[in-house]
């Protein structure tokens, strides 16, 4: 298990107050190991995760919940390079990525 980050759920409250994540097809550019795709991806249609850190997506997989895996998927790539059509997401989602 991943040590807890933002246990008092700040960063969580903020993140919902700026998208509507409710059915909605997101791109999370830079989800490193998820541990911010898990506080909004059960309420999505659909997330995919992008990283380029083969490593970080290896320990996002292993800690994915389990009722979350047939929505979420994990993908090697760049916000340079992105390996979807822009009409596939309705939200895309970058943080702490820069």
């Amino acid at each position: 298990m991943l040590p807890q980050r933002d246990p008092e759920g700040h960063e969580t409250r903020h993140l919902l107050k700026l998208a509507n994540f409710t059915d909605q097809r997101v791109l999370e550019i830079g989800c490193g190991d998820g541990r911010l795709t898990w506080r909004y991806a059960e309420m999505t249609q659909r997330v995919i995760g992008i990283d380029p850190d083969p490593i970080r997506l290896a320990a996002a997989s292993e800690h994915c919940p389990e009722a979350l895996q047939p929505r979420v998927a994990l993908v090697r790539g760049t916000a340079e390079a992105i390996p979807f059509s822009s009409q596939a997401f309705d939200v895309a989602l970058l943080a702490w990525s820069l």
